[in-house]
């Protein structure tokens, strides 16, 4: 199914699904060994992520725009580049959330949600790296199914973290910033199952 005569659009989209991979690590770095005084230089490594993942989505665009036969529909690569391009925003998204509320201290229980964001953007990674062989691929439709169900998981654990933080916390503020945190957390969980959606609508459509 790849061009070989040209451009790879299938590497090209592999390689975005990269950079949401590399995003969630360093947000899970970030969380697990958590520092306010290095915030500002994680924030500058996660932008440069974001940047290159654009610049690397516009590249294929710009290709995609002067194809004369992509390997499928061009509306498909371009919906799957761009709800990769959501995952590596939403990850971001998180950290830039703890930036602008200040937060100087992480809730014991945020690590295990980002641990779930990496697992969810390395299957997604699979799946993305897939879906070049999706007629043969023995891989491709369990790992649809796993982004699916770590996505269950990030909605359990939103609803049990905002839960406990209501329970056992009554300063407004603090109520306020961790819900949208947690609101934050569960959208990168969110996205990534739009991504695997968007693959198994494709695979659908090409078989």
């Amino acid at each position: 199914m790849s061009n070989k005569r040209g451009y790879d659009y299938f590497e090209a989209l592999h390689g975005l699904s990269k950079f949401s991979l590399q995003a969630a690590e360093l947000l899970k770095k970030t969380i697990t060994d958590f520092n306010v005084e290095n915030l500002e230089e994680k924030i500058r490594e996660m932008h440069n992520i974001e940047h290159s993942a654009d610049i690397a989505k516009h590249d294929m665009i710009e290709h995609l725009v002067k194809e004369f036969l992509p390997p499928i529909e061009r509306e498909d690569i371009i919906s799957v580049a761009q709800q990769i391009d959501d995952v590596t925003d939403s990850v971001e998204d998180v950290l830039m959330c703890i930036d602008i509320f200040n937060v100087q201290t992480i809730r014991p229980e945020i690590p295990k949600f980002t641990d779930t964001i990496v697992d969810c953007c390395k299957s997604m990674h699979v799946g993305v790296e897939e879906l070049r062989h999706f007629k043969k691929s023995k891989k491709l439709h369990s790992e649809v199914v796993e982004v699916n169900r770590l996505e269950e998981e990030g909605d359990a654990l939103y609803i049990n973290g905002v839960r406990n933080l209501y329970k056992n916390n009554t300063d407004a503020v603090e109520l306020m910033i961790w819900t949208e945190i947690y609101r934050k957390l569960e959208k990168c969980c969110d996205a990534c199952e739009d991504v695997a959606n968007e693959i198994e609508s494709i695979v659908m459509k090409n078989s």
